[in-house]
């Protein structure tokens, strides 16, 4: 190895460096001395996670080599540009307008926007859309318009057209939080580069800390006839190679059980380190533990994989043809099964139908795509027990999942929520912390695991595809008399969300449908296996009922809007489950959308007279947001002896604001005490010390986790409240023994919701209520390349009384622009 010494200015300051120039990058040196907020994302320099001013150029650092950083260079990041008590107008801004969530883009962002401004400080809105596609930062939480709008803020306070006050949230003013544009506590965090993410937290952990490494398996089905790893032993810093037989629970993480009507029987495998079999390219077939994250990879590389290759079914349909290779050992490939029956036998009413129209649909297995790659690290902490720091959307469950495979009483194992640079539903699933915690087991030494992304993409779950077969008919003035779907699951390797009966709940949701037939089912492919992802099972089943809408409004001759506002549920009207709707907002959601709509035909109606190929969509629907009869949530609130509130809970918050609404529900639940939000103390996401909330999904945690937070102010309410009416203290509680701490609970056990779905007739309603919403989207496309451009979209919604504003506007914005990307990619 050879190395050199440079000089450089970093945020100002002379440094000196020492590194190797040839092996080195500008984001490693950085991040070794400290600067964490380079952060790195995908390693390859597309996402700008890591963006750096270099001799007055944004550079992703990530892939610029020492050896082409020239001496005196002048360096800028995140923590030169501003602190956490003199912010730059660009950082208040991210704050204040909502350009922050998970934040792990965030130091990339605003370093860019800094260099923009500084070449061009009255930029447009569209200038700086095109500086971030430049300059390739990206983010999957925000849908950009935050970041726009921050910049453009930011920008007015520079050329002296406003204060940094006029930018900053005024708390001072504050009348109500519930409802409020108040920033998440986190944020300040967040724009300064301070977060610690899971590779912050893999560099600061103590010397002795193993280092892992991941063998994958690069076919997608195969027995396993050996795992040569003699030769990986023998490599430099190598402490030990694992396979399956080194794991030392059941090695099979659960997997959730999914509808009454299922074929086969027994446990389906998911193994944390395949022994026997592979079902999927990125099954872990041995884990690698060495004294640094270098030697484990170059390790990696040498271990042999000695496979029998078995055929490949990358399709549900490819899995479930007669002589199909059965995945796993007692479940078939085809086993999941529900039917809808509503109304008449549709059969008949097709016959004679005035309008039908009918088609088969595909939507894709679509991946998360955070900016963070998974990380993870265990190691036995001094109370006795395996800690887990890691991104997580439930630690309880995956507590238990991870009790089972690796063999630890749950009661031993403590989780803890790194901060998380996105997750979008991925890490509901735990193979990730179990190999993690297999290397301690076997080690007795704390332990780091850090994926790179092309890693990450093939080890975690992605969106379920499916493949469906639908037709709607209508009499002749336009209204619904029928229609029916057969759409199958390929839930891949493994399935771990019960997304199912989803596709036969949620389908055509909003619309009056007097007779109805459906079948769902589902099964096992080599693809990625299943797992949560924004609106599990309504995107794919909209993908047919919404063309279907589409389709027989055209061949009606009416238009979309009209079409949808004719045949749009109203009071008396059933769901495809034949269940009263919980509410019948659709006409009015419609009617409210119904001036964009005109517009939007209006300016397409012109783009084409001009040659342009311009058109406009629109669909409906609505989604649960808890997850059924046998949800529940567990929340604490602690009086102290100053007079602050402690909140305990896990709500694990991915960037979709679980400290901003635990702080607004504290508030609120107290307000007959005058607690203000400075007087609350959030103490989240450590499974020891924190009740179980449940997992963060299904947009239930404001819901369930709001309801315990009500039911333990109750509590302490009602303690602290004297015969007068007025409210003890904490001394007086003390001295009244009277507990200062009270845990909240709240289920849907006993509220008349069914476990699911009738399994005969599909009938029933397993949901408190639901989220609505209209969408219109206008598009321009290039007939030459098939290319498509969004050019506006509009959202008309209906999500309940809003806690906090900027979080379900950043939660809607993201939304929109997953959508797009599971629309065209």
């Amino acid at each position: 190895m050879r190395l050199t010494r440079l000089s450089l200015t970093i945020n100002d300051i002379e440094r000196f460096v020492v590194c190797d120039p040839e092996k080195d990058s500008l984001a490693m040196v950085l991040r070794r001395m400290g600067l964490t907020g380079v952060k790195v994302g995908c390693g390859t320099g597309v996402c700008g996670a890591c963006s750096v001013i270099l001799n007055g150029k944004v550079v992703r650092s990530c892939s610029r080599k020492m050896k082409a950083v020239a001496e005196f260079s002048e360096i800028t990041t995140i923590e030169g540009i501003g602190t956490a008590k003199n912010l730059h107008p660009l950082q208040q801004a991210w704050i204040t307008f909502g350009g922050v969530q998970c934040g792990f883009c965030t130091p990339g962002f605003i370093v860019s926007a800094y260099q923009l401004l500084a070449e061009n400080i009255s930029p447009t809105r569209e200038e700086v859309r095109e500086w971030f596609s430049k300059h390739r930062n990206i983010c999957r939480c925000t849908g950009y318009k935050p970041l726009v709008d921050s910049v453009m803020e930011a920008a007015k306070v520079l050329r002296g057209e406003a204060t940094m006050k006029d930018i900053t949230y005024d708390f001072a003013g504050e009348k109500e939080i519930y409802g409020s544009r108040r920033p998440r506590p986190t944020a300040l965090a967040k724009v300064t580069g301070l977060a610690d993410y899971g590779n912050d937290v893999a560099q600061q952990m103590p010397e002795g800390t193993v280092h892992l490494a991941v063998v994958l398996s690069e076919v997608y089905h195969a027995n396993i006839i050996s795992i040569d790893t003699s030769e990986a032993e023998k490599m430099p810093g190598v402490i030990k190679v694992m396979t399956a037989k080194d794991v030392k629970g059941s090695n099979n993480l659960p997997v959730q059980g999914h509808v009454i009507r299922q074929k086969g029987h027994g446990v389906r495998d998911f193994p944390v380190i395949a022994g026997k079999r592979i079902r999927r390219r990125g099954d872990v077939v041995a884990l690698v533990a060495a004294d640094t994250e270098e030697h484990a990879r170059a390790a990696a590389k040498k271990v042999k994989q000695n496979l029998e290759l078995l055929p490949s079914y990358m399709t549900f349909p490819e899995a479930v043809m007669p002589n199909a290779i059965q995945l796993h050992e007692n479940v078939p490939n085809f086993y999941l099964e529900q039917p809808c029956f509503k109304g008449r036998d549709t059969a008949e009413i097709f016959e004679t139908a005035p309008v039908v129209a009918e088609g088969s649909f595909h939507s894709q297995h679509e991946p998360h795509l955070p900016i963070e790659p998974d990380v993870c690290q265990a190691y036995w902490g001094i109370d006795g027990m395996m800690t887990i720091q890691c991104k997580c959307q439930n630690l309880s469950e995956n507590s238990e999942a991870l009790a089972l495979a690796c063999g630890i009483p749950k009661e031993n194992i403590r989780m803890i929520l790194n901060c998380v640079g996105g997750s979008f539903g991925y890490t509901i699933a735990s193979n990730t912390f179990a190999l993690v915690i297999t290397a301690v087991q076997n080690l007795d030494m704390p332990c780091s695991l850090s994926l790179s992304y092309d890693e990450h993409n093939h080890t975690t779950g992605k969106r379920s595809a499916t493949f469906t077969n639908g037709r709607i008919a209508c009499d002749k003035e336009g209204k619904i008399i029928a229609a029916e779907y057969d759409v199958a699951l390929d839930h891949g390797a493994y399935a771990l969300v019960p997304i199912f009966n989803n596709l036969v709940s949620v389908g055509f949701h909003g619309y009056n449908i007097p007779n109805f037939k459906a079948l769902a089912r589902g099964g096992s492919t080599n693809h990625a296996f299943n797992t949560a992802y924004r609106g599990f099972g309504s995107p794919q089943i909209f993908t047919t009922t919404e063309a279907l809408i589409d389709m027989a409004a055209e061949k009606a001759g009416i238009d979309p809007w009209e079409f949808r506002y004719k045949n749009a549920a109203r009071p008396g009207d059933l769901s495809i489950n034949s269940r009263p709707y919980h509410d019948y907002v659709y006409p009015k959601l419609l009617e409210m959308a119904k001036p964009t709509y005109d517009k939007y035909m209006a300016e397409a109606k012109a783009a084409k007279a001009e040659g342009r190929h311009v058109g406009v969509g629109m669909s409906m629907g609505g989604f649960i947001i808890t997850i059924g009869a046998h949800d529940r949530a567990e929340v604490a609130l602690e009086l102290n002896a100053d007079g602050t509130i402690t909140h305990f809970n896990t709500w694990q918050d991915m960037g979709q604001g679980g400290d901003i609404g635990t702080l607004t529900h504290t508030v609120k639940a107290l307000a007959p005490l005058g607690i203000k939000a400075e007087q609350v103390r959030l103490v989240m996401n450590d499974s020891k010390i924190c009740p179980d909330t449940n997992l963060s999904a299904a947009s239930r945690s404001h819901y369930m986790a709001g309801n315990a937070t009500l039911d333990a102010a109750r509590q302490l309410l009602d303690a602290m409240r004297k015969k007068d009416g007025t409210y003890r203290t904490h001394a007086e509680m003390v001295a009244g023994k009277i507990p200062t701490k009270y845990i909240g609970h709240y289920d849907q056990f006993n509220i008349g919701l069914p476990v699911d779905l009738d399994p005969n007739t599909g009938e029933g309603e397993r949901n408190p209520t639901y989220m609505y919403g209209v969408n219109i989207a206008q598009v321009e496309v290039d007939v030459k390349t098939g290319k498509t451009r969004v050019l506006r979209f509009t959202w008309v919604g209906d999500v309940g009384v809003v806690g906090n504003i900027l979080s379900v506007e950043g939660q809607g914005y993201g939304g929109i622009s997953h959508s797009i990307g599971f629309a065209l990619s």
